[in-house]
Protein backbone atom coordinates (compact mmCIF):
# COMPACT_ATOMS: atom_id res chain seq x y z
CA UNK A 1 0.00 0.00 0.00
CA UNK A 2 1.45 3.64 -1.05
CA UNK A 3 1.29 6.17 1.82
CA UNK A 4 0.05 9.46 1.12
CA UNK A 5 2.94 11.44 0.08
CA UNK A 6 2.82 15.16 1.26
CA UNK A 7 2.56 17.90 -0.76
CA UNK A 8 5.34 20.29 -1.74
CA UNK A 9 2.48 23.20 -0.83
CA UNK A 10 1.87 21.94 2.74
CA UNK A 11 3.08 24.26 5.12
CA UNK A 12 4.76 20.88 6.55
CA UNK A 13 7.08 20.65 3.65
CA UNK A 14 10.82 21.83 4.16
CA UNK A 15 11.49 23.29 1.02
CA UNK A 16 15.27 23.68 2.31
CA UNK A 17 15.91 20.25 2.82
CA UNK A 18 14.60 19.17 -0.39
CA UNK A 19 16.67 21.75 -1.97
CA UNK A 20 19.81 20.33 -0.11
CA UNK A 21 19.07 16.67 -0.65
CA UNK A 22 18.31 17.66 -4.94
CA UNK A 23 22.18 19.43 -4.70
CA UNK A 24 23.40 15.67 -3.59
CA UNK A 25 21.13 14.45 -6.31
CA UNK A 26 22.62 16.33 -9.77
CA UNK A 27 25.97 14.38 -8.85
CA UNK A 28 26.17 11.19 -10.92
CA UNK A 29 28.00 8.83 -12.90
CA UNK A 30 27.74 11.77 -16.01
CA UNK A 31 28.44 14.39 -13.58
CA UNK A 32 30.88 13.60 -10.80
CA UNK A 33 32.65 17.17 -10.40
CA UNK A 34 30.65 20.11 -11.35
CA UNK A 35 31.49 24.04 -10.97
CA UNK A 36 29.16 26.38 -9.30
CA UNK A 37 27.00 27.23 -12.60
CA UNK A 38 26.83 23.61 -13.30
CA UNK A 39 25.46 22.57 -10.03
CA UNK A 40 22.64 25.24 -10.56
CA UNK A 41 21.61 24.81 -14.37
CA UNK A 42 21.35 21.38 -13.27
CA UNK A 43 19.32 21.47 -10.25
CA UNK A 44 17.49 24.97 -11.53
CA UNK A 45 18.54 26.76 -8.75
CA UNK A 46 20.29 30.05 -9.41
CA UNK A 47 23.77 30.90 -8.46
CA UNK A 48 23.22 32.36 -4.69
CA UNK A 49 20.98 29.65 -4.03
CA UNK A 50 23.12 26.70 -5.01
CA UNK A 51 26.30 28.33 -3.53
CA UNK A 52 24.71 28.41 -0.12
CA UNK A 53 23.75 24.34 -0.24
CA UNK A 54 27.16 23.51 -1.67
CA UNK A 55 29.01 25.90 1.10
CA UNK A 56 26.69 24.30 3.21
CA UNK A 57 27.00 20.81 2.13
CA UNK A 58 31.04 21.44 2.45
CA UNK A 59 30.77 22.22 6.40
CA UNK A 60 28.96 19.22 6.85
CA UNK A 61 31.27 16.92 5.08
CA UNK A 62 28.93 15.81 2.26
CA UNK A 63 31.20 17.62 -0.81
CA UNK A 64 34.01 17.86 -1.16
CA UNK A 65 35.69 21.45 -2.76
CA UNK A 66 38.55 21.73 -5.38
CA UNK A 67 39.32 25.13 -6.81
CA UNK A 68 36.31 26.10 -8.69
CA UNK A 69 34.95 22.72 -8.40
CA UNK A 70 32.86 20.49 -5.89
CA UNK A 71 32.38 16.72 -5.65
CA UNK A 72 30.54 14.37 -3.64
CA UNK A 73 32.52 13.33 -0.27
CA UNK A 74 32.71 9.52 0.81
CA UNK A 75 30.31 10.68 3.90
CA UNK A 76 27.24 10.81 1.83
CA UNK A 77 27.17 6.65 1.48
CA UNK A 78 26.14 6.97 5.39
CA UNK A 79 23.01 8.00 4.19
CA UNK A 80 22.89 4.75 1.68
CA UNK A 81 24.09 2.75 3.94
CA UNK A 82 21.36 3.79 6.48
CA UNK A 83 18.49 2.44 4.32
CA UNK A 84 20.63 -0.87 3.63
CA UNK A 85 21.24 -1.21 7.64
CA UNK A 86 17.45 -0.56 8.21
CA UNK A 87 16.16 -3.38 5.82
CA UNK A 88 18.50 -6.11 6.86
CA UNK A 89 16.99 -8.86 4.16
CA UNK A 90 19.90 -7.39 1.80
CA UNK A 91 22.46 -9.83 2.55
CA UNK A 92 20.11 -12.39 1.81
CA UNK A 93 18.84 -10.54 -1.64
CA UNK A 94 22.06 -10.75 -2.53
CA UNK A 95 23.41 -14.09 -2.00
CA UNK A 96 19.77 -14.35 -4.53
CA UNK A 97 20.88 -12.52 -7.08
CA UNK A 98 23.99 -14.46 -7.30
CA UNK A 99 22.89 -17.60 -7.86
CA UNK A 100 20.38 -15.92 -10.50
CA UNK A 101 23.86 -14.96 -12.73
CA UNK A 102 25.24 -17.91 -11.87
CA UNK A 103 22.63 -19.93 -13.39
CA UNK A 104 21.48 -17.70 -16.05
CA UNK A 105 25.03 -15.76 -16.92
CA UNK A 106 23.39 -12.57 -16.33
CA UNK A 107 23.10 -9.34 -14.66
CA UNK A 108 20.26 -9.09 -11.89
CA UNK A 109 19.47 -6.28 -9.61
CA UNK A 110 17.04 -5.19 -6.94
CA UNK A 111 15.11 -1.80 -6.71
CA UNK A 112 12.94 0.22 -5.24
CA UNK A 113 10.56 2.72 -6.63
CA UNK A 114 11.42 6.21 -5.60
CA UNK A 115 9.53 9.07 -7.54
CA UNK A 116 9.86 8.53 -10.99
CA UNK A 117 13.19 6.62 -10.99
CA UNK A 118 13.81 2.90 -9.96
CA UNK A 119 16.78 2.77 -7.40
CA UNK A 120 19.61 0.30 -7.56
CA UNK A 121 19.93 -1.31 -3.78
CA UNK A 122 21.45 -4.04 -4.55
CA UNK A 123 23.37 -6.24 -7.93
CA UNK A 124 25.16 -9.01 -9.45
CA UNK A 125 26.39 -8.24 -12.33
CA UNK A 126 28.03 -10.25 -15.20
CA UNK A 127 30.95 -10.36 -16.98
CA UNK A 128 29.63 -8.54 -20.09
CA UNK A 129 28.44 -5.09 -19.69
CA UNK A 130 24.99 -4.19 -21.04
CA UNK A 131 24.39 -0.26 -21.54
CA UNK A 132 26.11 2.70 -21.89
CA UNK A 133 26.51 3.57 -18.20
CA UNK A 134 27.52 1.88 -15.18
CA UNK A 135 25.03 -0.27 -13.21
CA UNK A 136 25.76 -0.08 -9.57
CA UNK A 137 23.87 -0.06 -6.33
CA UNK A 138 22.80 3.55 -6.06
CA UNK A 139 22.10 4.13 -9.81
CA UNK A 140 18.74 5.84 -11.16
CA UNK A 141 16.81 4.97 -14.23
CA UNK A 142 13.73 6.27 -15.19
CA UNK A 143 10.90 3.16 -13.98
CA UNK A 144 8.71 4.41 -16.50
CA UNK A 145 10.79 2.75 -19.35
CA UNK A 146 12.89 -0.25 -16.96
CA UNK A 147 11.20 -3.64 -15.95
CA UNK A 148 11.49 -3.21 -12.64
CA UNK A 149 10.34 0.21 -13.15
CA UNK A 150 6.73 -1.21 -14.28
CA UNK A 151 6.02 -3.73 -12.71
CA UNK A 152 6.54 -1.67 -9.40
CA UNK A 153 3.92 0.98 -10.98
CA UNK A 154 1.69 -2.16 -11.26
CA UNK A 155 1.63 -2.66 -7.62
CA UNK A 156 0.43 0.54 -7.12
CA UNK A 157 -3.01 1.35 -6.45
CA UNK A 158 -5.14 2.69 -9.83
CA UNK A 159 -5.15 6.35 -7.49
CA UNK A 160 -1.66 6.08 -7.12
CA UNK A 161 -0.39 5.10 -10.80
CA UNK A 162 -2.81 7.90 -12.19
CA UNK A 163 -1.10 10.16 -10.17
CA UNK A 164 2.17 8.99 -11.48
CA UNK A 165 1.21 9.07 -14.96
CA UNK A 166 0.00 12.24 -14.63
CA UNK A 167 3.56 14.30 -13.62
CA UNK A 168 5.54 12.27 -15.71
CA UNK A 169 6.98 13.36 -19.38
CA UNK A 170 7.84 10.73 -21.53
CA UNK A 171 10.71 10.86 -23.98
CA UNK A 172 12.10 8.65 -26.77
CA UNK A 173 15.55 7.08 -26.07
CA UNK A 174 15.49 4.58 -28.17
CA UNK A 175 12.95 3.87 -30.93
CA UNK A 176 11.15 1.27 -28.83
CA UNK A 177 10.29 4.03 -26.08
CA UNK A 178 6.93 3.58 -25.49
CA UNK A 179 6.15 7.45 -25.15
CA UNK A 180 1.93 7.09 -25.42
CA UNK A 181 0.77 8.06 -21.84
CA UNK A 182 -2.32 5.58 -22.79
CA UNK A 183 0.26 2.40 -24.17
CA UNK A 184 2.10 2.97 -20.83
CA UNK A 185 -0.60 2.39 -18.65
CA UNK A 186 -1.84 -1.02 -21.24
CA UNK A 187 1.83 -1.86 -20.55
CA UNK A 188 1.44 -1.81 -16.85
CA UNK A 189 -1.63 -2.56 -16.18
CA UNK A 190 -0.51 -6.10 -18.18
CA UNK A 191 2.16 -6.26 -16.29
CA UNK A 192 0.07 -6.06 -13.04
CA UNK A 193 -2.01 -9.25 -14.51
CA UNK A 194 0.61 -11.57 -15.92
CA UNK A 195 3.20 -10.67 -12.64
CA UNK A 196 5.94 -9.63 -14.58
CA UNK A 197 6.95 -7.03 -16.98
CA UNK A 198 9.76 -6.58 -19.82
CA UNK A 199 11.27 -3.88 -21.03
CA UNK A 200 12.47 -4.56 -24.25
CA UNK A 201 15.56 -2.10 -25.80
CA UNK A 202 13.25 0.95 -24.56
CA UNK A 203 15.96 2.69 -22.26
CA UNK A 204 19.04 1.22 -24.58
CA UNK A 205 19.16 0.05 -27.80
CA UNK A 206 19.89 -3.86 -26.90
CA UNK A 207 18.94 -3.69 -23.55
CA UNK A 208 16.09 -6.46 -22.74
CA UNK A 209 15.23 -6.77 -19.25
CA UNK A 210 12.38 -8.82 -17.11
CA UNK A 211 11.17 -8.11 -13.77
CA UNK A 212 9.02 -9.18 -11.27
CA UNK A 213 8.07 -8.23 -7.48
CA UNK A 214 9.30 -9.04 -4.22
CA UNK A 215 7.52 -9.32 -1.35
CA UNK A 216 8.14 -10.39 2.27
CA UNK A 217 6.07 -13.36 4.11
CA UNK A 218 4.29 -10.53 5.15
CA UNK A 219 3.18 -9.32 1.76
CA UNK A 220 5.14 -6.54 2.49
CA UNK A 221 6.97 -4.90 -1.29
CA UNK A 222 10.98 -5.46 -1.24
CA UNK A 223 10.92 -4.04 -4.28
CA UNK A 224 11.31 -5.92 -7.81
CA UNK A 225 13.95 -8.21 -9.45
CA UNK A 226 15.19 -8.27 -12.58
CA UNK A 227 17.26 -10.33 -14.81
CA UNK A 228 18.99 -8.10 -17.37
CA UNK A 229 20.42 -9.57 -20.91
CA UNK A 230 21.71 -8.36 -24.27
CA UNK A 231 18.54 -8.39 -26.91
CA UNK A 232 21.14 -10.11 -29.86
CA UNK A 233 21.68 -12.93 -27.45
CA UNK A 234 18.43 -13.93 -25.92
CA UNK A 235 15.15 -13.78 -27.40
CA UNK A 236 12.13 -13.12 -26.06
CA UNK A 237 10.67 -16.58 -25.43
CA UNK A 238 14.17 -17.39 -23.80
CA UNK A 239 13.71 -14.19 -21.55
CA UNK A 240 10.21 -15.88 -20.20
CA UNK A 241 10.27 -19.54 -20.71
CA UNK A 242 13.58 -20.21 -19.43
CA UNK A 243 14.84 -16.92 -16.81
CA UNK A 244 11.16 -16.02 -15.83
CA UNK A 245 10.81 -19.15 -13.83
CA UNK A 246 14.26 -18.79 -12.24
CA UNK A 247 13.42 -15.25 -11.26
CA UNK A 248 10.50 -16.91 -9.78
CA UNK A 249 12.09 -19.59 -7.69
CA UNK A 250 13.83 -17.02 -6.01
CA UNK A 251 11.49 -14.66 -5.34
CA UNK A 252 9.79 -17.66 -3.86
CA UNK A 253 12.47 -18.87 -1.40
CA UNK A 254 13.16 -14.84 -0.83
CA UNK A 255 9.11 -14.81 0.24
CA UNK A 256 9.36 -17.77 2.66
CA UNK A 257 12.92 -17.49 4.03
CA UNK A 258 12.16 -12.80 4.91
CA UNK A 259 9.61 -12.20 7.64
Amino acid sequence: MQEEMLSTESRDFVTALASGLEVIQAFDAEHPRMTLSEVASRTGMNRAKARRFLLTLHALGYVRKEQRYFELAPRVLQLGYAFLSANNYQGVIQQYLEEITAETGESSSLGVLDGHDVTYVARSAAKHRLMAITLSVGTRLPAAYTSMGRILLAQLSDEALDRFLATITLEPFTDKTVTDVNELRHRIVEARQQGYAISDQELDSGLRSIAVPVYDAKQHLMGAINISTNAARVDLDTLVNVYLPVIRSKVAHIRATIN
